[in-house]
């Protein structure tokens, strides 16, 4: 089973230390969500397990691969990296939009291939873009864009799919049909890793939950482990009402902001890091 893994990682900007040091593998076949106030680290982190941020100490590795040292083409096949942002610099289809996804597989303005076709084309159906597949991608919604760039990276058909705040800007329906595509992605053998702010999903998303505080893990563990008032109050500093959905999932409701003498200590929950 293919393991993405971090030990010892540390990342600083300057003399300010983002985060670390912090160790933990993540496994494919199951979704991990990684929580945390603003500023945490969870964007940094994302950015460095995939490839895309300078460390500044410790290793990245894929399975047996040192990401520092791995063929650039072949990291790219391997990880789908979705980042936060959605701006795109020029007015594409959303057709070639998608179809930037294949680049890692073939060689610069060469035409697809029939792989190459179908691999678009499912990620295309997959998030719901036929109807869109011909228009600008600068005339989308917030939202519409956000398929748009989840689809350009599952058209890459990569081993891990890492996702920045995938649900942000997405009304309910479509936020529900993205935590479907990506539990389904999970249940295929892949590896998942989002970071989320709407707690209210996060039990209905993940098999996992990592929990950062300035730069440190202070929880991780399954959802019923770590989705507790002590561990959200730990993080965030708020109270929150802990609820069970019609269809027994964890919810998690913020009610108010915590005093600072109320927020109990952390870490809390925390599980041994996995280590290589």
């Amino acid at each position: 089973m293919s393991v993405l893994a971090c030990e010892n990682l540390v990342i600083d900007a300057g003399s300010k230390r983002l985060l670390g040091p912090v160790a933990c593998a993540f496994r494919a076949g199951e979704v991990t969500a990684v929580l945390g106030p603003n500023g945490a680290g969870k964007s940094t982190w994302l950015g460095a397990l995939g490839g895309g941020r300078r460390v500044s100490g410790g290793t990245v590795r894929l399975g047996e691969a040192d990401l520092a040292v791995l063929d650039p083409r072949a990291r790219a096949q391997r990880l789908g990296f979705l980042a936060q942002g959605r701006e795109v610099a020029w007015g594409l289809s959303v057709e070639a939009v998608v179809a930037l996804g294949r680049l890692p597989y073939g060689r610069f303005a060469a035409a697809p291939g029939p792989e190459d076709r179908a691999a678009i084309e499912a990620a295309i159906a997959r998030c719901g873009l036929e109807a869109l597949r011909h228009r600008d991608i600068l005339t989308l919604s917030g939202g519409e864009r956000a398929r748009a760039l989840l689809a350009r990276v599952l058209a890459g058909k990569p081993q891990w799919v890492l996702a920045d705040e995938p649900l942000a800007g997405l009304d309910p329906a479509y936020q529900l049909d993205i935590v479907r595509l990506l539990r389904d992605l999970a249940a295929e053998g892949r590896g998942v890793i989002v970071t989320l702010h709407d707690l209210s999903l996060v039990g209905r998303l993940a098999d996992r939950v990592v929990v950062l505080r300035a730069g440190q893990v202070v929880a991780d563990g399954p959802v019923a482990a770590v989705l507790t008032p002590d561990v959200m109050a730990a993080a965030y500093g708020v109270a929150v009402d802990v609820l069970q959905s019609g269809d027994g999932e964890r919810v998690v409701l913020p009610t108010r902001r915590l005093e600072e003498a109320e927020a109990p200590e952390a870490p809390l929950a925390v599980t041994p890091a996995s280590s290589f």
